[in-house]
């Protein structure tokens, strides 16, 4: 085998091995390419998660409203059962009756 024809097989199997590397990589983008179905899939399922986190995000304000609101009115509570004793106090003292005495 002479100088050109060693050339000549170099050259056809460097673009032969071009060739089938450019092959196989269009090959498995082929295959692995997402059909427009599953592009509205994924659309769908991204419109689906962003409404749920938006309903997440106001479901905790509300638990977070309501938390405040239930400790408001346990502080209310407590203050009127505080003040009740109080009543009770007073009044059992006013009439001078013993505490206990329930008769």
């Amino acid at each position: 085998m002479d100088r050109n024809q060693f050339i000549i097989a170099t050259a056809v199997a460097l673009f032969t091995a071009f060739i089938l590397g450019w092959f196989a990589s269009w090959l498995i983008h082929r295959l692995t390419r997402a059909t427009s179905a599953e592009l509205a899939e994924l659309g769908r399922l991204a419109q689906q998660l962003h409404a749920t986190t938006e309903a997440r995000d106001a479901a905790q304000a509300d638990l977070s409203a309501s938390e405040t609101r239930r400790q408001s009115l346990q502080d209310e509570l407590a203050e009127a059962k505080a003040e009740v004793e109080e009543l009770r106090d007073y009044i059992d003292r006013k009439f001078a009756r013993a505490p206990g005495d329930d008769a």
